[in-house]
């Protein structure tokens, strides 16, 4: 089964991309994504979806 996740820039702080994992992945989810508010390449890391 797979779960929905958000990613969040760890620069801003904003959520601007939605994923899925599966249950089983303990870790959090980290890739190097377009932010459109930093407007650059960041880290974002996986949040809770609201």
């Amino acid at each position: 089964m797979r779960i929905i996740i958000a990613l969040a820039c760890q620069q801003c702080k904003r959520r601007n991309y939605t994923t899925t994992k599966r249950r089983e992945q303990r870790e959090k989810l980290t890739l190097k994504k377009y932010c459109p508010y930093c407007r650059k390449h960041t880290e974002h890391r996986e949040t809770k979806v609201r």
